[in-house]
């Protein structure tokens, strides 16, 4: 099943994984729409994409937002959504407000996406959402991203069956070097990861092109549906 020519829309696909997951859908053919908050990383992004390739704003937190945005897309063949907010500290003193962001963005943002997204979706098409590794690696202080990955897994899977025969997929990501992080000095940064990658299995932490490979295949497959994709470096193991 190829992207050839196909309608790909990729939320979050100004940057990360998304931008990866944008520029390889491109690359096999596809007509790429990215959505993203920013005007300035949705420009960015269009050229560094190249090829079919149109930007959109958008909140993913405003259903309203996200319903006009589908009914100007029109029909599209894949759907990627990969835009989310996180949070961590201790459990005790979390604050519920900020756990709710995090639902806001990361599951209701998909949900809504997924809800406007179906009834547009041609023959063989599919949806791919986002969860991550903290749905099943108990890590202290991820509690938001345990619950809202925990889900969104469960989401999909109902999915798979209620939208059927469209396709509904998980990609569960682990520690990823994404635009994310960058808010952390260079120094603790380079620290976290030489401290993941020594744990891992695969002895390194991931790169965008790695989950970017997963989501075209997720696209691509016509057999794989309900399916969590773990793409983690075997974090969930160790």
């Amino acid at each position: 099943m190829a992207l050839k020519e196909k309608r790909v829309v990729i939320i979050g696909g100004s940057s990360g994984m998304g931008l990866a997951s944008a520029r390889a859908a491109a690359a096999a053919g596809a007509y790429v729409l990215i959505a993203g908050r920013s005007r300035d990383k949705l420009h960015q992004a269009m050229e560094e994409i190249g090829g079919e390739v149109e930007g959109h704003t958008l909140d993913v937190t405003r259903e309203d937002e996200v319903r006009d945005f589908f009914a100007g897309v029109g029909t599209l063949d894949h759907l990627v959504t990969t835009a989310a907010s996180g949070a961590s500290g201790p459990f005790v003193s979390l604050e519920s407000a900020v756990v709710r962001g995090v639902f806001e963005s990361k599951f209701w943002g998909q949900y809504h996406a997924a809800r406007f997204a179906a009834p547009r979706i041609q023959a063989g098409g599919s949806i791919t959402l986002f969860a991550g590794v903290a749905s099943e690696k108990p890590l202290p202080g991820l509690v938001a991203y345990a619950a809202v990955n925990g889900a969104i897994e469960s989401l999909g899977r109902t999915l798979a069956v209620e939208l059927a025969p469209v396709r509904v997929n998980v990609v569960s990501p682990g520690i990823v070097m994404t635009p994310v992080y960058a808010g952390m000095p260079e120094r603790e940064r380079t620290a976290l990861f030489d401290a993941v990658a020594e744990k891992l299995p695969v002895r390194r932490v991931g790169q965008p092109d790695d989950v970017a490979q997963t989501v075209i295949y997720l696209m691509t497959n016509g057999f794989t549906t309900g399916s969590v994709v773990a793409v983690d470096g075997g974090h969930r193991l160790v």
